[in-house]
């Protein structure tokens, strides 16, 4: 075994040289140039994917004879012990060695001595932070589709309960058609499941391995990037080497998933918001996602669905700023691309935040069947039936019955009465052809229960629309 060493500096580096740049520089960088260099305040959530790529890199380096067994050993010892003192809250990381990489190099070092320097041999920092963000973005792709799964579960158990409670649907915020509320929640059923395929094609996408392009050209060392791909996972070394450490569309696909994602949850929790409101009484939270007033004795906020509503701006915002580091810079590795994980970090926390609490607010919810129904008529919310039933019974013109219609709705409201409380005699003064068979139409019920159409809200299409997307789903 090597012998160990304490971190001595070598003898051709001067004082206060940076190690990690070699003899090229006599001095160290200015105390802000530091600041503004480092990234170990955010990069070190990087530590088990890099630890990860050193391990494979090193066990292809022996394997290649490019690095020898014992060396290989040695290396693979201290990675672990590394692993184990940065878990366990023990590791000190230095700002001034910049980031997560140099951070576990000279601990490395410190443990075993001159083996860990030969660790780097055929690998850049550009390949070795490359294959650390897309295994972490990889990583986080996969936590966040499972939080799509648990809110989809939630939405369908939701709708099971409630295939058939009737409500008004809107268009504009007023009274559209009636539908079911459990129509309504396997619409974002349907919306989340689009937001897990995003989420799947970018990580298909993103998985790909850069370890091996080094720092942009490739290496003249006889390594086996097929074999590193696999051992992290990868379905394959990525073709090119400049492509490989100089790209980040994987972030941006996955920040432009997160955002889609984030923006559904936002038009649901902006329904929430409106549900719970004493004019709608849709739906009713539990103290564990309300808020009271600190004047208001009687107020209970829904503050979940109003936090969540306001997190799109951070989500949204993150892929902003990364499209805009990225758009101007040539071929291949930039300083400026040191930028793309901040951001993307608080969007991926922002986003398993979300949707963890989403899932919370619609285990919780609680409907408030009486309150739809009472309102799932106002509006002459089944005036299409009754267009619809002058088509069928009568054979007019849609156009025809459209006009038709609209003059009886006119006459409803003259009187201030729903269209199932006019008498015959009333609509037959603006069609003569009207009979009693009318208003087996009128109602909300036969209204819901007509809308048989695929993707219709008949509570039947409900079920079996349920059925399918637990299968559809994985749920």
């Amino acid at each position: 075994m090597s012998s160990k060493k304490t971190g001595s500096k070598g003898a051709n580096q001067h004082k206060g040289a940076n190690q990690q740049w070699g003899g090229r520089f006599d001095h160290g960088p200015d105390e802000i140039m530091e600041r503004i260099n480092a990234s170990i305040d955010f990069d070190r959530r990087l530590y088990a994917q890099d630890i990860g790529g050193s391990l494979a890199h090193a066990k292809m380096l022996v394997q290649q004879g490019i690095l020898s067994a014992e060396d290989g050993a040695e290396i693979e010892h201290g990675l672990n012990t590394i692993s184990r003192e940065i878990e366990a809250g023990e590791f000190v990381f230095d700002p001034a060695l910049e980031d997560i990489h140099m951070n576990i190099e000279a601990r490395l070092k410190s443990l075993i001595g001159d083996a860990a320097g030969r660790l780097h041999t055929a690998r850049s920092r550009n390949d070795q932070v490359a294959t650390d963000f897309r295994l972490w973005v990889r990583d986080a792709n996969d936590r966040i589709e499972a939080g799509l799964r648990d809110l989809q579960a939630a939405l369908i158990a939701q709708a099971e309960r409630h295939a058939g409670t009737v409500m008004p649907g809107f268009t504009h915020l007023q009274t559209a058609q009636p539908v079911t509320f459990g129509h309504h929640m396997m619409a974002y059923v349907e919306m989340f499941g689009r937001d897990r395929g995003r989420f799947a094609d970018a990580r298909a996408r993103a998985n790909e391995s850069p370890l091996g392009a080094a720092a942009l050209a490739g290496t003249s060392f006889g390594i086996d990037r097929k074999m590193t791909a696999t051992a992290l996972g990868f379905d394959r070394p990525m073709a090119n080497s400049m492509d490989a450490v100089s790209d980040r569309d994987f972030a941006l696909e996955f920040l432009a998933a997160c955002t889609v994602m984030a923006l559904h949850a936002s038009r649901l929790c902006e329904e929430i918001v409106i549900w719970c409101t004493p004019g709608f009484g849709f739906v009713r939270l539990s103290d564990a996602y309300s808020t009271g007033s600190s004047i208001m004795p009687q107020k209970r906020n829904p503050d979940a669905a109003e936090l969540i509503r306001g997190k799109v701006g951070r989500v949204a915002g993150a892929l902003n700023n990364l499209i805009l580091v990225m758009k101007g810079l040539p071929l291949t590795y930039a300083k400026d691309m040191q930028e793309d994980k901040e951001p993307l970090f608080d969007a991926a926390d922002t986003a398993e935040l979300i949707l963890a609490a989403l899932s919370g607010m619609i285990k919780d919810m609680e409907a408030v069947p009486t309150a739809m129904a009472a309102q799932a008529g106002t509006g002459y919310s089944t005036a299409t039936d009754l267009a619809d039933w002058l088509v069928r019974a009568l054979g007019l013109a849609f156009r025809d019955a459209h006009h038709v219609t609209g003059r009886i709705v006119s006459l409803a409201e003259s009187k201030g009465v729903q269209l199932h409380d006019l008498n015959i005699a009333d609509m037959q003064t603006v069609e003569a052809r009207i009979n009693q068979d009318v208003f087996d139409v009128l109602s909300v019920e036969a209204s819901v229960a007509s809308r048989v159409s695929e993707g219709g809200t008949a509570p039947e299409n409900v079920r079996q629309a349920i059925s399918l997307a637990k299968k559809r789903f994985g749920i």
